[in-house]
Formats: structure tokens, sequence, C-alpha cells
């Protein structure tokens, strides 16, 4: 009898095994899509397989200077501040919100973060377009992504309604291009690539060859990147063997669509106490309807930076929360920051004057830099 049941369960087993292995359920990995957006988009050293030599020259002499000028003018002088900015003992899971493209902040920040997730209303779009696409589409499509790198990185974050136009309705995956751009600008080289969907209790479910058979049937641009909108790149330092976890959700994050479809903040929430960042925040988390995330921040939140469009003193003080102040913050130069400005200024001048000598997100209404670290008090 023991036998028969032991031999039945070995047949369940092996069934079971037998249908995890079928190639239309396995994880789809497209490492070697990353690899040639890493060098026709993003500017990297290496050879094109697909586009021809010339368009790539053309497109990268213009990301190039601005990824050069970006790190001699930026990540330098912000990698050397946050590094002994970031204590050591913080968690080394990372949540940003309202992040935009913006991986390459992220990584001068938190070097040696685990996992980074971002959140934005941008998709990350198709990797495989690179494979399907006739060069004069992605010489059009390069064309874009030049613009938008090249803002981002002269302004140090992104303007939201161009970044969604141009990574919606992107034929080439404009927001995955920009996170191996932050890759290769910090020397880290991408091992994986994966899209995933979100289960309605905020679980990790990766697309498979059957979605990919479904998702191919949509002939609307905006539409089948909506359906690969959530994208995981898993990387290392060139040379070494760890490797660390990076994610895109694309999700709107106000009230009324995080209770439609809570999926991206159970996902979260999961990850229990985390250390955050944002900037460039519209200065949604000080209005009425972003409540959910000020909650979210306020109770998984040890560590985080930010411009004055983070979790203003009003809410992160009585949540147990300790500031510090760096640069001068005088007003918003945005009308929507206006009504919360007056905490800010309470707050940059109750502290001492800690100078700031690069820019992180909006400037003032003077056009003056600041920067806030936010950290949870310690418990007696």
């Amino acid at each position: 009898m023991r036998h028969s049941w032991v031999v039945a369960l070995g047949l369940v087993v092996g069934v079971a095994r037998a249908h995890a292995d079928t190639p239309a359920q396995a994880p789809q990995e497209f490492i070697e899509q990353a690899k040639q957006l890493l060098v026709v988009g993003a500017c990297a050293d290496g050879t094109p397989a697909k586009v021809s030599q010339k368009i790539v020259t053309a497109h990268c002499k213009k990301v190039k200077a601005a990824q050069d000028e970006y790190k001699k003018s930026w990540i330098t002088v912000a990698r050397e501040f946050f590094a002994t900015a970031v204590p050591t003992d913080i968690p080394k899971t990372v949540v940003y919100p309202f992040a935009g493209g913006d991986l390459s902040t992220a990584l001068t920040v938190f070097p040696d973060a685990e996992e980074i997730t971002t959140l934005s209303l941008e998709p990350a779009g198709d990797a495989r377009a690179i494979d399907k696409l006739s060069e004069a589409q992605i010489k059009a499509s390069l064309g874009t992504v030049a613009t938008e790198l090249s803002s981002l990185y002269k302004a140090t974050f992104s303007r939201t309604m161009a970044m969604i136009g141009a990574m919606r309705e992107g034929q080439l995956p404009t927001q995955l291009i920009f996170s191996l751009s932050a890759l290769w600008l910090h020397g880290y080289e991408p091992t994986s690539l994966r899209y995933f969907q979100l289960t309605d209790q905020g679980d990790i479910r990766y697309l498979t060859a059957a979605d990919f058979d479904r998702i191919d049937q949509i002939k609307d641009t905006t539409k089948r990147n909506k359906e690969l909108a959530n994208v995981e790149l898993k990387f290392r330092k060139k040379g070494a063997t760890k490797e660390q976890t990076y994610r895109h959700i694309m999700a709107n994050l106000d009230d009324a669509h995080l209770k439609k479809e809570p999926a991206a903040l159970r996902h979260i929430e999961k990850k229990g106490q985390v250390s955050a960042m944002t900037k460039a925040a519209s200065f949604l988390l000080s209005f009425d309807d972003f409540q959910t995330m000020r909650k979210y921040l306020a109770e998984h939140v040890e560590w985080m930076v930010s411009d004055a469009s983070g979790l203003a003193p009003k809410w992160g003080k009585p949540a147990g929360f300790q500031y510090e102040t760096y640069g001068t913050f005088e007003r918003s130069e945005m009308d929507a920051g206006a009504p919360i400005s007056p905490s800010w200024v309470a707050e940059f001048k109750a502290q001492p004057k800690r100078p700031l000598k690069f820019r992180f997100g909006y400037p003032d209404v003077n056009f003056h830099h600041n920067l806030i670290i936010m950290r949870r008090s310690k418990k007696a």
C-alpha cells in the first residue's frame, strides 16, 4: 500500500514538474535583446548586431555627450555626497515612487541596493522591438530616445508629460533604454530581462510564451506597451558575481487608482521596511488624493531622501521621522507646491545651514538647490 502511494506521489510530482517546465509556461528571457538595446539605444561599448553602425553612431553622438557631461557634473559630485550621507545599516530594499525613467539617481544614492523598485505612469516597453523594427523605424525612434535622455541628464529629472508620451507611444522601449543607460553609466551589466504582471495580491507572475502570443495580436503600440509595462532587470558590477535586482512597475499612485487596482501597493507593502527616495514628483504627496502613498511611506520607510516634493514634515514628524535639510528652500518653483511650501520653509529655517553642491530634483523659486534626508527616530 505504501509502495503504491509513493509511486502515485512520484507520478504526481513528475506531472507537476513536466507542467512547470513546459516552454509555454516558462518565464520568457530577453537578455540578448537587452544587450542589443544597451549598445543601440543606451550607447554602451559594443557592436550592433541588427542595426547599422552609421545609425548608432549618429544617435550616440548626442547621447554620449549628454552622458559624459552628466557623469562629470552630477554623478561624480552626488556620489561623493551620498557615500557619506547614506548609512550602511539601512534596508537594502529600495522603493522609488514617481520615478519615471530615473534608475540612475537610485543607483547613485543606493549603489549596493539588493533590490530597487520604481513606480510611475510610464511602461517599460517591448524589448523585442529591436528585432522587429526596420532600420528606418529604429532611426526615427532613436531620435525620441536621444531627446528624452539628454533632457533627463541635463535637468537631472524628467518632465512627466513628455516622458509619458515618449514611453507609452514609443516603438522602442524608451523607459527600458533609460534603465540600461543607467546601468552603463554606473558600471553595471545586465544579466537577465523578464517581464511580469502583478496578481491581485501583489505577487509577481512572469510573462510566458503564451502571454506573448496573446500580446502579439495587439497592433496598437500604446496598448501593447501597456501589456509590457512591468520589467525586471537583474544586473551586476562588471567583473563581480553578486546580482542585484531592478523592477519597474507602471502604476497610477493616486488614492482612487490604488483602491481600484491595489496590486502595486500590496506588492511594495510585502517588502516590509524599506529605504526610499523621490524627487521631481510634482508635489503629489501633498495632494489630498495621494493620502494612501503618504501613509505607505510613513509606515514602511526607515530612511528616505527627497527634494521638497517628498513627505513634508507635517506628515513625517507625527509618524516619528527626523529631518535633515541641505541647501536652501524659500518657496516652490511650481504653483502645485505652494500650499506645502510653508512647512518646508519652517523646517529649513529651524536647521543649521548645510551646503549642497548639486541639483536634486526641483530647485526652489529662486533656483536654489534643496535636498532632505528623512530618517525614522530610534526608539529608546
